[in-house]
Order: C-alpha cells, then structure tokens, then sequence
C-alpha cells in the first residue's frame, strides 16, 4: 500500500538555517495533502541505494533531493535522476522553491565529467539536466552547461538530453551559447501566472521567460521546447488558459502542470489542492491549444517520466509532419 510521505522540516529553526531569508516571513500552516496526493516512501532497495551511491561518489547534486522531490522514491530506484549542476546554492529566493538561497561557491570545472561518468554508469537513455540561478556568473552559467552537453555527448552518445535551465536574466548571449550545445530538449519553467510573480517568484519576470522559450525555438527550430506551472498558489483558470496561449505564440511544444507542495512552514502556502479532474480539464485545453505533449496531473513535475516523455515527444512530432493526428 502506498505511504504518505512525511518530510520532518522542523519547522522555523530547520527553515530558517537552510532558508534565512525566509525566516522573518509569517507562517504558513502546511495543510493535510488531499488522498490523490499519494507516494512510496523512499525505501531501501538495491536499485534506489545504487542510484544514490552513484550520486554520492561522484560529488553530485540532485534537485531530486535538494527541492524535496516526492516522486525521489519512484525515480531513483528505476535510475532516474535530475542533475543539478553548478552548485547547491542559488542567487535567488522563490517563495515556492526549497533550495537554499545565498552566495554560491565557484564551478567546479571537473564537474562535467563527473556528470557525463554518472549517466554512462546508469546506462540513461534520457538525461536530465537542470542547476540553481547563478545570477553572480557573467554568462549565468551558459558556458557551464555548454560543458555538461559536451562532455555527456562524449562519454554517453546514446543519451538524449533535456536541460532545465533558469532564465538567464540580464544576461546577453547566455542562451545563443546553451543552444550552440544542441541538447534535444530546451526546458525553462514559468512557474506560475504573471500576476503571481511579485510573490512568488520576484527575481524573475514573466515576459523574460516566455521571450528566453520563443528565441530558443527561433535559434533552432529542431530544438523541443518545453515549460512547466506549479497549480494552487492561488491562479484562476482564466490566467492559465492565457499562459498557454502565450506558450503557443512562443511555439513551445511540451508543458507540464503540477500541483504546487508547500516545502516548509516559510514558503509560499498552498491556495488550492487541484483535483486530478480539474487536472484532466486542464490537460484537454492544453492539447486543443496545439501543445505536441502535455503532463497534468497532480504528481507531474518538469522531470518526472522525461525519458518516456521524450520518446513519445518525438513521435507526436514525427505524426504532426506527415499531417496525421
């Protein structure tokens, strides 16, 4: 039977060590997660501790675990798993988000090759890529993941290759050297509805996002674009609907829609728990709107299921230009 997972924050004192600029903010009571929001505990079994030691050998970060991941558990123990790279430390501070904020340390410039050495070991056919904002980096880490690309493409071939990456603001020239990379997929999510981003993710804007997805699309056409919405911070069903239009302009071809789980009792509150029908509804709009592939359910996130995703991302393409359905 399925557990419930039960993540022991400490609330003010482990929030306020791992989030200090959060520690002045009010609490926010984190709610009893509705029956649909269900997943495995993290156990242990031999395919989840491989995973982990291959992780901990290689001095690697994954935002499996530093944003509390639920679906850690399913993933890892089939040897999935989301990299983060240039650090554990990110120049920004979203209210939503669970990774610790401050001054990051310098790149470690053997970092990719320890990731390119961890996915060869895993035998990944899909890998995925993503990092914290480095806004104190001249390029924003462009370069960076650059060499993540390369050195992935060396060791692992086979692989295909999706990166999350942040929005690379006030930052000229960051992505034209990201695209160069050729990954296969150009991943950037926007979170959340425009009138939401003072509060909820105030270090970005909503226009510089969208703008970052339509000019990867524009650099290279063959490139998949995709971008995701965390739901229940409070957005109306209106407001979505025009980011996906906005999505379509931009011609992105792949969105995800998740339910937003409050970290700690200092982040942002849960407004809403999305109903996995109401998610339905929201998955029907997005396809009638053109998107090649849509995730929504309330377990959806940017990298869950990203190698299966992918294969059938591919085929939906492949149907569209022969003109079938």
């Amino acid at each position: 039977m399925a557990q419930r997972i039960v993540i022991n924050h400490q609330k003010d004192r482990m929030a306020a060590l791992r989030h200090p600029e959060k520690a002045h903010r009010p609490d926010n009571p984190i709610q009893k997660k509705p029956s649909w929001i269900r997943v495995r505990a993290p156990g242990s079994n031999p395919v989840y501790d491989e995973t982990r030691g291959l992780m901990r050998k290689h001095g690697l970060t994954t935002v499996c675990e530093e944003a509390a991941c639920p679906n850690i558990g399913e993933c890892w123990s089939q040897r999935h798993a989301t990299m983060m790279i240039m650090g554990e430390i990110c120049t920004r501070a979203c209210a939503f988000c669970n990774v610790t904020t401050g001054l990051p340390h310098k790149l470690d410039p053997d970092e990719p090759a320890h990731v390119a050495e961890a996915v060869a070991k895993l035998a990944l056919k899909h890998v995925v890529i993503t990092s914290v904002d480095r806004d104190d980096l001249p390029d924003g880490g462009a370069q960076h993941f650059a060499d993540v690309i390369q050195a992935i493409r060396v060791l692992a071939p086979e692989t295909t290759i999706e990166i999350l990456t942040p929005d690379f603001l006030r930052k000229p020239g960051a992505l034209e050297v990201v695209v160069a990379a050729r990954p296969d997929v150009f991943n950037h999510n926007i979170e959340t509805v425009p009138r939401l981003y003072p509060g909820i993710r105030p270090g970005a804007r909503y226009y510089q996002s969208i703008r970052l997805l339509d000019d990867a699309k524009r650099l290279d056409p063959s490139l998949f674009t995709k971008s995701g919405m965390m739901l229940g911070l409070g957005e109306e069903k209106m407001e979505v609907a025009q980011v996906m239009d906005d999505f379509r302009i931009a011609d992105v071809d792949f969105l995800t829609l998740g339910q937003y789980l409050q970290p700690t009792v200092k982040h942002a509150a849960v407004k809403d728990f999305i109903t996995p029908e109401q998610f339905a509804d929201y998955g029907a709009m997005a396809r009638a709107k053109g998107f090649l592939q849509v995730s929504a359910s309330p377990l959806t996130r940017s990298s869950y299921h990203a190698d299966r995703d992918f294969a059938e991302l591919r085929e939906a393409r492949a149907r569209r230009l022969k003109g079938e359905s």
